[in-house]
């Protein structure tokens, strides 16, 4: 079979379905054009819909204007619509002040291309990247000491979610060359007399992908075998169907240390530490979106914390996210790292219900009967002796320096040394309400009460508290 058979055939069982609306990313070059040739050939066989894209950087002058013209040429031959775009990446580099231009680059790319997805109504954005590239990236995610899931390397296909003119769409990235050689596309474009662009920059090994194709891979070819390449990519396919499993057995182990919105830390540090690593990446990745920006370090920053960390401890992470621990609980949170200090103050009209929404509670008092019999069903109710409550009688929050007498104990406690024995969280002890009578602290519901008002066979008048949530 001839190099055009040969890849129209294979391009065609891979990534491609009948009726599909693709956006051809074309910068000019042997893959991109002879990716455009393919995907042109197949158009009436699978009922293709086709539209080119092509993004100037701005980096190469004359050379980036060449690109373009031959490119908007090259879809005029083939009767498809083109989208062009000219930015000035040195400028966007300067701007961010930080970033690898060639990420930059990326990213403004993919962003372009899912936004003409987007108000096109395409469904796939086809780009040209080869087996060649697919082990040039595996070699540079080992060499940045990746995990398994870098040296996944790029996937076949892979969703991207686009935006455009007010309406949202999901589309796919497909790579329909990702199994094919540079050789092979290289003899495609010799037997189809095909001309295409030559970027000079690629032969700057400064860059580390550069450097890889020009200099290691071609010594990893010499002392090894020519095969080399498609070994790499091989080893990428075995990483990515391995890494799918991994992911499916830490989401089912993510979801068994889950409490509400966080996660149980105890739950979390008796899984294998190769485990810890994969939920907490899963756990990252479900709150944020991506795992943009996190990094090895970034995992183990966030076990210590889990493992040895203060009991009331945070972490920043990037992106404006930070990690918390609060005893046995850990939470994602995106915003300010400050607590948000809370004061509240209500005064107590016996027998009237009271509403405390900064809490989320309602208080709820009874007159009893004497002589009474029964007692608290619950830490949320108390019994007190209303002859014995001293004015004013309030319910607010906790304040630095508040001590109670608790029941059963002689002398004072402080109220944070009770919260710190309970374990109870910052960000909780700071809406927790409290009974107070006079300057006294009567009830803490939910974890304490003091021997001030208790009933006893002389009291006259009992009370009985109950606190349950708003609504109920």
């Amino acid at each position: 079979m001839n190099a055009v058979a040969n890849l129209s055939s294979r391009v065609r069982q891979k990534v491609l379905t009948t009726g599909d609306g693709i956006l051809v990313a074309v910068s000019g070059g042997p893959d991109s054009v002879a990716l455009l040739h393919v995907l042109h050939e197949l158009r009436s066989d699978l009922e293709l819909h086709l539209e080119v894209a092509h993004m100037q950087h701005g980096i190469r002058g004359e050379d980036s204007r060449n690109d373009a013209k031959f490119v908007a040429d090259l879809a005029g031959r083939l009767g498809l619509t083109l989208h062009l775009k000219e930015i000035d990446l040195p400028e966007l580099r300067s701007r961010a002040g930080k970033g690898n231009i060639e990420a930059i680059a990326r990213e403004q790319r993919y962003r372009f291309f899912s936004e003409i997805a987007s108000a096109r109504k395409l469904n796939k954005i086809a780009t040209a990247h080869t087996q060649d590239d697919q082990a040039e990236t595996v070699l540079m995610w080992l060499l940045r000491g990746a995990g398994r899931k870098g040296l996944g390397g790029m996937r076949p296909a892979q969703g991207l979610h686009s935006s455009g003119n007010g309406s949202d769409r999901s589309c796919a990235i497909v790579r329909p060359f990702l199994d094919i050689s540079k050789a092979e596309i290289l003899e495609y474009l010799g037997q189809r007399q095909l001309d295409y662009c030559i970027d000079v920059t690629n032969r700057d090994t400064k860059l580390l992908r550069n450097w890889i194709r020009l200099d290691l891979l071609p010594q990893l070819r010499e002392r090894i075998d020519e095969r080399v390449g498609a070994r790499l990519a091989v080893q990428a396919d075995m990483f990515r169907d391995e890494q799918a499993v991994l992911d499916q057995v830490a989401h089912a182990a993510l979801e068994k240390c889950r409490r509400g919105d966080g996660l149980d830390r105890v739950l979390l540090l008796q899984q294998p530490v190769a485990l810890q690593r994969m939920m907490l990446r899963c756990w990252i990745e479900g709150s944020r979106g991506n795992l943009r920006g996190i990094d090895f370090a970034h995992i183990e920053a966030l076990r210590s914390l889990a493992d040895t960390g203060p009991a009331q401890g945070r972490l920043a992470i990037p992106g404006g996210w930070e990690l918390r621990r609060e005893y046995d609980l850990l939470s994602l949170t995106k915003g300010s790292r400050q607590l948000q200090v809370i004061c509240y103050l209500y005064p107590v009209k016996l027998w009237e219900p009271l509403s405390v929404p900064e809490a989320g509670v309602g208080f709820h008092f009874e007159r009893l009967s004497l002589p009474v019999a029964a007692q608290p069903m619950s830490s949320m109710e108390a019994f007190l002796d209303a002859d014995g409550l001293a004015e004013p009688l309030i319910v607010r929050n906790f304040r630095n320096g508040d001590r109670f007498e608790p029941l059963g104990m002689a002398g004072h406690k402080k109220v944070k040394d009770l919260f710190i024995d309970r374990k109870v969280a910052l960000s909780e002890r700071v809406r927790l309400p409290m009974l107070i009578a006079g300057d006294q602290v009567l009830w803490i519901p939910g974890h304490g009460r003091s021997r001030i008002g208790l009933v006893t066979p002389a009291s006259r008048a009992i009370v009985r508290i109950k606190v349950v949530p708003l609504g109920t």
